[in-house]
């Protein structure tokens, strides 16, 4: 039962809706029915509200002014008498929001920002819109120029005097080997940048960007990971179609491993983005690059399948939805990235270097090599910015590095 069922039939919510917090009621009502909860969860949300109302109005308070503050504090005076559960504060906010929305009560407060908070507000800002980077881009750029002026700065003001290139190459010598070598070269592309902004901005009078040393990797060093057509079949087939979630993760499945997407590109697809018409899906792609490709019919059927079968009702866009309420999109990658790695636990496929959505992609990759594609075709469907990112397959044909070899001295090759 979904919470427009319970609604109708629930002898709380008829109180609710005719007793002094009426208009209140409705709304929250409203929004829990909207993003899909459960007769259950509806009914904790209900019943909490009561009890908050009747503890903010019983002190004296008027319901127009409730706010965080307040919750914070009735979730105090609860927690001496009862257990908090883990949802109770998700759920109040989720009341905040949905008063605000309707201009029951005032708007939140603007939160006053450090300054160390404001110099990387601004350089979110820049990366989006000076550089024309994602909205995802700018968070990890973000992050690392939190990370950075935290440990340079602690809590302190932003002494920017003080930063010289030795502090600059102290840190990238600390976390140059926090992660894979293509981690470090991000961290030192995201601290160039940011010393960059802070010279452009007049915070620095140096150039300090030019100080970051380089992490040296050597180009297709590495080779793909793949799985061959039998073991990706053998991890579709591991989704149980007759319930929801098994629909979902089958049609992701299906664009990772049959069109190539990426996971954010998979996560960023809404109900807009496919012509049945035409038989086309429209794919966001990094750095906001789009790329109309073809729907294979395979792929298209397991679409639909979800769509009529598998996706909750609700109002958003997204494509693929979570299952749990609120019915809403995912938030990144991880998660199709998660779907990738237990169904691949699901079909007993251990042993890879990669366990993730982009196995799919180097599968696919790999497949249409030995099938004959050439890398000018390969490169176009996974929609490749360089060649270069196509040349790596190469290692997985030997007869199409035997084109390019060069002759061993006395005619052997």
């Amino acid at each position: 039962m979904n919470a427009s069922d319970y609604l109708q039939r629930s002898t709380l919510y008829r109180k609710l809706i005719h007793g002094p917090y009426g208009k209140f009621s409705r709304v929250y009502a409203a929004r829990l029915s909207e993003e899909g909860f459960t007769r259950q969860c509806t009914w904790r949300s209900l019943s909490l509200f009561r009890d908050l109302m009747d503890w903010h109005v019983g002190g004296g308070h008027d319901p127009k002014h409730l706010d965080e503050a307040s919750i914070e504090r009735f979730l105090d005076h609860r927690s001496q008498h009862w257990q908090i559960n883990a949802g109770d504060r998700a759920a109040l906010r989720r009341l905040l929001s949905a008063l605000r929305g309707n201009g029951l009560i005032a708007a939140a407060p603007p939160v006053e920002l450090t300054e160390q908070q404001q110099i990387v507000e601004g350089f979110s800002a820049y990366i989006i819109n000076d550089r024309g980077l994602s909205h995802s881009a700018s968070n990890r750029h973000a992050l690392l120029a939190r990370r950075f002026l935290q440990e340079t700065y602690l809590e302190g003001p932003c002494e920017f005097a003080t930063l010289n290139p030795e502090l600059v190459i102290g840190y990238v010598e600390r976390h140059a080997l926090d992660g894979a070598a293509d981690s470090g070269k991000a961290m030192c592309w995201s601290l160039r940048a940011f010393l960059r902004y802070l010279h452009l901005r007049g915070h620095i009078a140096v150039p300090l960007a030019d100080c970051v040393p380089s992490i040296r990797r050597w180009r297709l060093a590495g080779l793909p990971t793949f799985m061959p057509p039998q073991k990706i079949q053998q991890v579709l087939d591991s989704c149980d179609r007759t319930t929801p979630i098994g629909l979902r993760d089958y049609a992701i499945l299906m664009l990772l491993a049959k069109l190539g997407l990426r996971a954010g590109e998979v996560v960023a697809l809404t109900l807009d983005d496919i012509d049945w018409r035409a038989g086309e899906i429209l794919v966001h792609g990094k750095g906001r690059r789009q790329a109309v490709m073809p729907l294979r019919r395979d792929v298209g059927a397991a679409v639909v399948s979800y769509l009529r079968q598998g996706r909750p009702t609700s109002t958003s866009r997204h494509l693929f939805l979570r299952m749990l309420a609120p019915h809403v999109g995912f938030t990144s990658g991880c998660a199709i990235t998660m779907i990738a790695r237990q169904a691949l636990g699901r079909a007993g496929i251990h042993g890879y270097a990669h366990h993730g959505a982009h196995l799919f992609r180097h599968s696919l990759a790999t497949d249409l090599l030995r099938s004959g594609a050439s890398f000018d075709e390969i490169g176009q469907l996974l929609r490749h910015e360089s060649t270069d990112s196509t040349r790596i397959y190469a290692k997985l044909d030997i007869e199409k590095l035997r084109t390019l070899s060069q002759p061993w001295p006395g005619g052997v090759q």
